[in-house]
């Protein structure tokens, strides 16, 4: 019987590259689930695998061994073709580094996979999108005339308009000075609670887990479950 509310499942998932004297595992029997809505982070250092976690779940690195969940589907049983288009369905990312297209402006940059998956914009969802994002008086701006904060708020707004059903930001603060970290924290977790998606982040900073409901932690390819952080 499939758990409706359960989004990710990851099951005693490796990561190894190398071969010989060079092996690294970067990921060591790592095993975690989330449900619907949750907000959940990993921290560890630099080196630590958690951006290895992170690929992994995307579809964008291959396991060693182990299996990976999304909705149901198992992600790496799936062709290469079929979990690109899943992939762009269902997943949306946030980077440390925006990846807006300069040339178009923040609503064009926010409604772009839609139309990457031909499919037509509601006006209504994009205007919301906009207001929940406070860009509606900067729509028409391209990247350029942006502040950090701003960018990063566009490319949440494209990580969010496909409705995906699970939300993987990599360092989303990483370029962004201590307020506007914040902001963009604050945001993520308003619009992960407003669209019930559900967010892993991963950070090397600890003191940006505030806004989330759980918390795990990644040391030499080894993941702990620090558990809830919210009273």
């Amino acid at each position: 019987m499939v758990d409706e509310l359960q989004i990710l499942r990851v099951e005693d998932l490796c990561k190894t590259y190398g071969t010989g004297e060079g092996q690294v595992q970067a990921l060591k029997h790592v095993s975690l689930t989330m449900e619907r809505g949750e907000f959940a982070a990993v921290v560890g250092a630099s080196g630590s695998g958690k951006s290895t976690l992170l690929n992994c779940i995307g579809g964008l690195d291959e396991p060693t061994s182990g299996k990976i969940y999304l909705n149901g589907e198992d992600l790496f049983a799936m062709k290469d073709t079929k979990r690109t288009v899943f992939r762009r369905k269902n997943i949306g990312f946030i980077f440390q580094s925006f990846h807006l297209i300069p040339e178009l402006s923040v609503e064009q940059n926010i409604i772009f996979p839609l139309l990457l998956d031909y499919r037509k914009p509601d006006k209504d969802r994009v205007e919301e999108m906009l207001e929940l994002l406070g860009l509606a008086d900067r729509r028409h701006h391209l990247p350029g005339q942006l502040s950090g904060g701003q960018q990063q708020r566009t490319a949440i707004g494209r990580a969010l308009i496909m409705r995906p059903v699970l939300v993987l930001a990599d360092e989303p603060t990483g370029n962004l000075d201590s307020g506007s970290s914040q902001d963009v924290m604050d945001l993520l977790e308003k619009a992960s609670r407003y669209y019930q998606q559900t967010v892993l982040m991963i950070t090397h900073n600890m003191n940006l887990t505030a806004n989330a409901d759980r918390v795990f932690r990644v040391v030499d390819g080894e993941l702990t479950d620090l558990g809830g952080v919210r009273p």
